[in-house]
């Protein structure tokens, strides 16, 4: 077993302690290749934020778990060379079998998401408490869900949401002993979160629920999935040079600012990285057409993605300068 201690990553409890005390949250972004944690380093070591690399099963897959250990520790050396040694943690998201958080925890992951919320509710407690009892007795932290998100993004899917029940929040926590709680209040996965006419906004998040979760285990971590804001410019680019994404809307920034000031500390960004980076090696494969070097199309990418990252800790989580 590698333990994350030894690659000088943190779990995320003494993260979230400070998040709550400080109303904001801690950023976390997916990654799946090179460019996109390199990207994420950056932006969290210049505006000086922690961070929770969130990488999924499938991402796990596609890079491969042993160089994704190297990758990480790699990534914490990175920062330190860079001169701010901030906190980063690794974490599975949507663990969605308990084999899978045992391999993780396994291969240096110090945070786990054990998503049963497609279960029956006891079961997913079951799931959730079993994962629990493996990870704290190597002082790794577990993020559980109660309540569907609709989206698809990765390997997760789900045709229609249910809002959490906050009247089963107390009873999930105490049975399970998650350390943080994913709920669900109207985000969903993906560049598709709402359906709605050229010329309206999005419906709000239903922050009644929110305040209903707070209300009834007050201090306790608090997790929105599928909180990208599908950043408009990158939608219009993207489809200016061939893509096709009629209809891309997301959560605005100012709910999410709202959210962070609150329970929430901790918000998933993936999508909004994904355009980035998407779009701007559309524009330069249109624009210099006999491009075939991949460092003159990702390195163009990686930019734009350190500045969109560097934009939602400093005006958007309220993380920078928190590390």
């Amino acid at each position: 077993m590698v333990s994350y201690k030894e690659l000088g990553l943190v779990n995320t409890r003494e993260m979230f302690k400070k998040a709550m005390a400080g109303k904001y949250a801690i950023p976390a972004y997916n990654f799946n290749n090179m460019e996109q944690l390199q990207a994420i380093i950056i932006a969290c070591v210049e505006s000086k934020s922690p961070v929770i690399l969130q990488v999924s099963s499938g991402a796990r897959k596609y890079a491969n778990q042993t160089m994704l250990r190297y990758m990480a520790q790699g990534a914490v050396q990175m920062g330190r060379e860079m001169g701010v040694n901030i906190p980063i943690t690794l974490h599975l998201d949507h663990g969605d079998t308990f084999e899978l958080c045992v391999s993780c925890i396994e291969t240096g992951f110090s945070s786990v998401m054990i998503d049963g919320s497609a279960h029956t509710y006891d079961d997913n407690i079951a799931l959730t408490k079993k994962v629990v009892e493996y990870a704290h007795a190597r002082d790794i932290s577990v993020e559980g869900e109660l309540g569907v998100l609709a989206g698809i993004e990765d390997e997760v899917k789900h045709e229609a949401s249910n809002y959490t029940k906050p009247e089963q929040v107390e009873d999930f926590v105490s049975r399970t002993g998650v350390d943080s709680l994913a709920i669900s209040i109207g985000t969903s996965h993906g560049a598709y979160k709402f359906k709605v006419k050229p010329g309206e906004q999005p419906p709000p998040l239903r922050f009644d629920i929110l305040a209903e979760v707070e209300r009834r285990i007050p201090g306790f971590p608090i997790v929105l999935h599928g909180a990208s804001s599908v950043v408009p410019e990158y939608v219009a680019l993207i489809n200016k040079y061939g893509g096709k994404l009629e209809g891309a809307v997301g959560v605005p920034e100012d709910q999410l600012r709202r959210a962070a000031a609150s329970a929430v500390c901790k918000i998933n960004i993936d999508s909004d990285g994904r355009l980035a980076m998407t779009a701007k090696i559309r524009e330069v494969l249109a624009t210099s057409p006999k491009e075939f070097d991949p460092r003159k199309y990702l390195g163009p990418a990686r930019t734009e993605l350190i500045a969109l990252m560097k934009h939602k800790n400093e005006k958007v989580l309220g993380s920078a300068g928190k590390a």
